[in-house]
């Protein structure tokens, strides 16, 4: 396989339960070694697509392909996909489950209890290996189900809502250790609703809406596709209301505006400073994944949509239409 052909290749795929179409002559790209986010409100057609793409469902129409193919089971063990249903034995211990798991992706007794060992010191679950999986928190099942997913090293890692659940430290962390597997060179797949996820890790996304492709690109791309700024306002008092500028978002003293490309940044920052508003920081930046989705979806992320943005020419697009 040419080092150059992407990982994951899928072209005018459609999907069809009865008479619902749930995927509508999709097309994207995953390139080897790269981090892509799969991004869509619920019912948008993200599972439809893994689902596909991994044969636990036959497609309409189109082609899925993994590693130049079909998946077939021989591309298995190069594989770790963590999906929107969690599954682990709740009734035996941490330990056992991840040395069970372990051996049935190819890796010995011995090195499946080294891994895990160390896998449950890194995320602080160490004094929690002799403990059965049904008596830990939610939160901590899920690292447990990460640490299965990526014990093998696989090739691709294809993640759904990995950090769902998680307070700040924990999404830190997880966010690290799949971070490490990129760096290793890991090719991964992620579904996820949190933008700083996305804008952390992802160098191309795909935003689906309605089993369409409603953005596709690189994260520049994307934003350059929408246009406008997003202005990052540290301050105090009250932001008054301005055709220059929305705010969409409001966190204590910390706010973002939105700003269309015509408006002048120092203009939205005189605005304020006579409006009584104390601006400790004020930074611009291409606008936000934030701002975006809600534009393409109508609400924050994972909610479900509103009416779609106009379709742009990022890279794909076209194809994906």
């Amino acid at each position: 396989m040419d080092a150059a052909e992407p990982l994951i290749h899928v072209e005018n795929f459609h999907m069809q339960f009865g008479q619902k179409k749930v995927i509508d002559g999709l097309s994207f790209d995953v390139a080897r070694g790269e981090t892509f986010g799969f991004l869509g409100s619920n019912g948008s057609g993200k599972t439809t697509t893994i689902r596909a793409l991994l044969g636990i469902y036959r497609p309409t129409a189109g082609i899925l392909h993994i590693n130049g193919r079909v998946f077939s089971d021989d591309f298995g063990s190069r594989l770790g996909y963590l999906p929107e249903e969690r599954g682990l034995y709740k009734k035996e211990s941490v330990l056992d489950v991840m040395g069970y798991f372990g051996r049935l992706k190819g890796l010995s007794k011995a090195d499946a209890v080294a891994f895990s060992r160390q896998y449950l010191q890194r995320v602080d679950l160490a004094d929690k290996a002799d403990v059965r999986v049904d008596k830990l928190s939610g939160g901590e099942q899920q690292k447990i189900q990460l640490g299965v997913t990526i014990m093998n090293e696989p090739e691709l890692l294809i993640l759904d809502e990995p950090t769902k659940g998680f307070d700040p430290v924990n999404r830190r962390l997880l966010m690290d250790i799949i971070e490490e597997r990129k760096d290793a060179g890991a090719t991964v797949m992620m579904v996820t609703h949190q933008m700083e996820e996305v804008e952390r890790l992802c160098d191309s996304i795909i935003l689906l809406k309605d089993g369409r492709a409603e953005a596709y690109g690189t994260i520049d791309e994307v934003q350059n596709q929408f246009g406008g700024r997003t202005i990052r306002l540290k301050h105090t008092g009250n932001i008054p209301d301005s055709p220059n500028y929305k705010v969409t978002l409001r966190e204590n003293n910390y706010a973002e505006l939105s700003v269309d490309d015509r408006v002048d940044e120092a203009e939205v920052l005189r605005e304020l400073v006579l409006a009584g508003v104390v601006v400790r920081g004020f930074v611009a930046a291409k606008r936000s994944l934030e701002d975006i989705f809600i534009q393409v979806y109508g609400e924050a992320p994972g909610s479900e949509g509103a009416p779609a943005a106009k379709r742009g020419a990022a890279p794909g697009a076209g194809k994906a239409a």
